[in-house]
C-alpha cells in the first residue's frame, strides 16, 4: 500500500471508529483500475493470475488470453464492480463492469448460455459455437463446444450479472446488452423439463415428452461406478437448481414477468415430486428421467444427501413467501426430522446416505470403493459436512411469518438500520483496504486471486453503501 493511503487510513481511525468512506473508495478505485488495466482480457477475468498478471488460470487450464465464467471470475468480478458503481457513482467502476458484460456477450454460446471458460485467442475462439455464429447464419455446431452449463453456478452467475446490468439506469440505452440477456433467459426457460427441473447442461429446448413422475427408489442399483454420462440428469448437485431459482427470483422481482414466476412454480413442483419417500424424505444429488437417484461422478453415488436437501427446502420456503401456497411447506417437517435422526455420533452429517437403509456412505481413498467405513476417505471432497448452522438459520427463517419476511426482504430500511450495518462492516472494509498492495492487487500466496478481489471489494462496497445511506 502507498504510504499516503496507509496514513489516511490511520488518520481516519484516529478520529473515529469507522474509516473515512473517501479513503475506502480510493482503495476500491485502485483495485479496480489495476484489474481493468492489467488483468482483463477483452473485459473478462480468469480465476487466478501469476504475480505479474500476465498468465490467467481457470479450473482446467491457463493461458494469457483465458477468462473464467465460473465464479470467481468474469461474472462475480463484473457484478462487484457494478455494485461499487451503484454505491459510489464513480465511472471507473461502471466502465470496468460494462467491459466485463461485453466479454460475456462475446463468449455467449449459440445455446444461450456459457461454457466454464472462454479463451480469446483467435484460434481457440474457433472451438466454440457462439451466438454471433448463429446470428450470422452458422447454425450447425459440428464438433464445436455449444453446451450451456449450469454446473458450479456458471451460466446462472452470468445471467445474474447481466440482469443487474440491464436494470442499471446508466445502461438503459444498451440495446445489445438487453437483447442478448433476453436470449439467454429465453434459452434457459425453454430448457426447463416438463417436470420442472433442469439438467446439468443443455444444448437446446427440453424434450416435451419427458415423463412427470414422483421420485422413487430403484429396484436395484450398482455399487460400482458405471461411468455414465450424467450431464442430462436433473441436477441438484452444487446447488444447480438453487442457483437457477436465485436468478429467477431476482428476474421476477425486477421485471414482474409472469414467465419467471411460472418457471419457479414448476421448479417448486419438481422439488415436491423429488422428495424421496420414507424412510428418507429428503432429496438426492441427481435423478434420471424415471426419477431414481443415480450416479454422477465416481464419488457421487445414488443416495440421499443433506447439502442439496437444505437448498431444496430454502427454495420451497421462498416460494411460499412469494405465493402463500402452503403446499410448498408440506415437505419440510419430515425433512427436518430426517436431519435430526441422521446425525453422525459427532453431530455432523454424512454427505451421502444409502438408499432405504439410511446408512452413511463413504469411499476408500485411491480405489473409490464404496464403503460404510470412514477411516480412509479421499480428501478432495467433503464426505462429512456440518449442517447445523445452516439448519439453525433455516429454522429461524421458517419461524417468521410471511409478512415479516416480505417486509425484511430488501434489507435495512432506515438511516439507523444502515448506520448499524456500517458499524458492523467497518472492520472488514478497513482490513480490505490495508491488505491492498502498492500495485492495487490482493495476493494469495504468489498469485493474484479473483476470489480475494470479490471478497474485499464486497466488504468495502457494503461499508461505503451503508455509510452513504445512513446519512453520515
Amino acid at each position: 500500500m502507498r504510504p499516503l493511503l496507509l496514513l489516511a487510513l490511520s488518520s481516519s481511525f484516529a478520529l473515529a471508529e469507522q474509516p473515512d468512506p473517501a479513503v475506502i473508495t480510493a482503495a476500491m478505485k485502485k483495485a479496480v483500475t489495476y484489474a481493468h488495466t492489467h488483468l482483463a482480457r477483452e473485459g473478462g477475468y480468469a480465476s487466478t493470475w501469476d504475480k505479474e498478471g500476465k498468465i490467467g488460470e481457470v479450473e482446467h487450464g491457463k493461458s494469457a488470453t483465458i477468462t473464467s465464467i465460473q465464479p470467481h471470475g468474469t461474472t462475480t468480478m463484473g457484478l462487484v464492480m457494478l455494485k461499487a458503481y451503484q454505491a459510489t457513482g464513480d465511472d471507473v467502476f461502471l466502465s470496468a463492469a460494462k467491459d466485463a458484460a461485453q466479454s460475456l456477450l462475446k463468449s455467449q454460446l449459440a445455446t444461450g448460455g456459457w461454457d466454464s471458460d472462454f479463451d480469446f485467442d483467435p484460434e481457440k475462439i474457433k472451438k466454440y459455437h457462439l451466438r454471433s455464429d448463429l446470428e450470422a447464419g452458422d447454425k450447425e455446431p459440428g464438433k464445436r463446444r455449444n453446451s450451456t452449463t449450469l454446473d458450479d453456478n456458471k451460466t446462472e452467475s452470468a445471467l445474474l450479472f447481466l440482469l443487474e446490468m440491464t436494470h442499471e439506469p446508466a445502461c438503459k440505452d444498451d440495446a445489445e446488452l438487453k437483447r442478448c440477456t433476453k436470449f439467454a433467459f429465453d434459452s434457459l426457460l425453454a430448457a426447463q423439463a416438463p417436470i420442472g427441473a433442469w439438467p446439468q447442461q443443455f444444448t437446446g429446448p427440453a424434450d416435451p415428452t419427458a415423463p412427470v413422475l414422483k421420485a422413487s427408489y430403484p429396484a436395484e442399483w450398482s455399487r460400482t461406478f458405471p461411468k455414465v454420462k450424467y450431464t442430462s440428469f436433473y441436477t441438484l448437485n452444487d446447488d444447480n437448481l438453487q442457483q437457477i431459482a436465485k436468478v429467477l427470483f431476482r428476474a421476477y422481482e425486477l421485471e414482474k414477468d409472469e414467465r419467471y414466476l411460472s418457471a419457479l412454480k414448476k421448479l417448486g413442483d419438481f422439488f415436491l415430486l423429488a422428495q424421496m419417500p420414507e424412510p428418507q424424505p429428503v432429496w438426492a444429488q441427481q435423478y434420471d428421467r424415471d426419477m431414481h437417484p443415480v450416479w454422477a461422478r465416481k464419488f457421487e453415488p445414488p443416495s440421499v444427501t443433506g447439502n442439496e436437501s437444505i437448498g431444496a427446502m430454502e427454495v420451497l420456503h421462498r416460494l411460499w413467501v412469494i405465493t402463500g401456497d402452503d403446499k410448498y411447506l408440506k415437505p419440510i417437517p419430515s425433512a427436518l426430522a430426517w436431519f435430526e435422526r441422521s446425525k453422525l455420533p459427532d453431530g455432523t452429517h454424512a454427505r451421502f446416505y444409502e438408499l432405504r437403509t439410511n446408512k452413511p456412505l463413504f469411499f476408500v481413498k485411491d480405489t473409490y470403493v464404496l464403503t460404510y467405513d470412514d477411516s480412509n476417505m479421499p480428501t478432495h471432497y467433503s464426505f462429512k459436512t456440518s449442517q447445523q448452522s445452516s439448519l439453525d438459520l433455516f429454522k429461524k427463517q421458517l419461524a417468521k411469518g410471511r409478512e415479516e419476511l416480505q417486509i425484511n426482504h430488501t434489507g435495512p430500511q432506515t438511516p439507523k438500520d444502515w448506520a448499524s450495518r456500517a458499524k458492523a462492516a467497518a472492520s472488514k472494509a478497513r482490513k480490505a483496504a490495508e491488505s491492498l498492495d502498492s500495485e492495487g492487487r490482493w495476493l494469495k500466496g504468489d498469485e493474484i486471486d479473483a476470489g480475494e478481489f470479490v471478497k474485499n471489494m464486497n466488504a468495502m462496497t457494503h461499508y461505503v453503501e451503508a455509510r452513504k445511506k445512513s446519512g453520515e
